[in-house]
């Protein structure tokens, strides 16, 4: 979520802890005519099918205008950030 407020993906948000793993509740961000900013998110690593990457093979989302999470040894990072710090790791998901 850190990410994405990061990005200028949405407004806010708050961890709520409700005795077990928590509830995140996520504040969603407009643009002027009423359209979301997020259009779209798409999951790639699964516990089924774990993605991973080296630094050299990081993925651009649609031509830079989206955001691909990665898991790394450095943190939680976008494809920018992991490209920057020549890190490689596990492809979480796509932003855009």
């Amino acid at each position: 979520a850190e990410i994405l407020l990061n990005e200028g993906f949405i407004k806010g948000y708050e961890v709520e802890e409700d005795g077990k793993q928590g509830i995140l509740k996520i504040d969603l961000k407009y643009g002027e005519n009423e359209e979301r900013i997020i259009s779209g998110i798409k999951r790639i690593s699964k516990p089924g099918l774990r993605v991973y990457v080296k630094s050299t093979e990081l993925p651009r989302v649609l031509g830079g205008l989206g955001i691909a999470i990665i898991s790394t040894s450095k943190g939680v990072l976008t494809d920018k950030d992991a490209r920057n710090q020549q890190v490689g790791g596990e492809v979480v998901c796509y932003v855009w």
